[in-house]
């Protein structure tokens, strides 16, 4: 720690500092809270998502095994051409929004294939989309998870290190000013006595000399 100055100056530096770290302290504590929430609701929205994407590749097999007639699905039918995102603020924080995304189907030959190819693939474009849309909403969670480590560090320096030192320092310093003006003081009460003393002895030795 950087030794401090004993003076007035450095004591009304102190003090501002002081006055500094206590007015940016609740906001710091409520940008935290705000990014919890923030995390806790999205990674709900997340979860909620893949379950849904679960759900929906299960109806997806169940649905190719009983339509299929034993016929395998294409591969590489569907491919993604274009993801859409937009983006978003959360507690100052910038993050990608999820807005759609965009498909291509490859060439088959639609007399060889069976008509339900057409609707597995319609849905397998929705399982593709939820699962880009989790990994939207996960990247969101990543960003304001390292924005709640740096909030959460500048919450901990605040309260912890900077309040306490700060307030120490103004105790240090308004301890050594005020021995400061008391010494000042006795020494002009000494000064005063030695003076008046000193009158004093003159004073008698015009009263000798007469």
């Amino acid at each position: 720690m950087a030794k401090i100055k004993l003076t007035k100056n450095e004591l009304k530096v102190q003090k501002d500092a002081l006055k500094m770290y206590r007015r940016y302290l609740p906001t710091l504590t409520l940008k935290k809270q705000q990014l919890l929430s923030e995390i806790r609701i999205i990674e709900a929205d997340a979860d909620e998502v893949r379950l849904q994407k679960a759900r929906l590749e299960e109806e997806f097999n169940s649905w190719i095994a009983v339509f299929s007639d034993g016929a395998s699905f294409p591969d590489n039918i569907i491919s993604v051409t274009n993801v859409r995102k937009g983006e978003g603020n959360i507690a100052g924080v910038a993050i990608p929004t999820y807005e759609g995304a965009d498909f291509s189907r490859s060439d088959y030959d639609l007399y060889d294939t069976p008509l339900w190819v057409d609707i597995a693939a319609d849905r397998m474009e929705k399982v593709i989309e939820l699962d880009l849309q989790a990994e939207v909403l996960y990247e969101q969670v990543r960003l304001l998870r390292k924005e709640l480590l740096s909030t959460s560090q500048r919450v901990n320096l605040f309260e912890k290190v900077k309040i306490p030192q700060t307030e120490e320092n103004i105790r240090k310093i308004s301890i050594y000013l005020a021995d400061q003006q008391v010494n000042a003081v006795v020494r002009s009460k000494i000064s005063k006595n030695k003076i008046a003393q000193l009158n004093a002895v003159d004073a008698g030795k015009e009263v000798a000399t007469l």
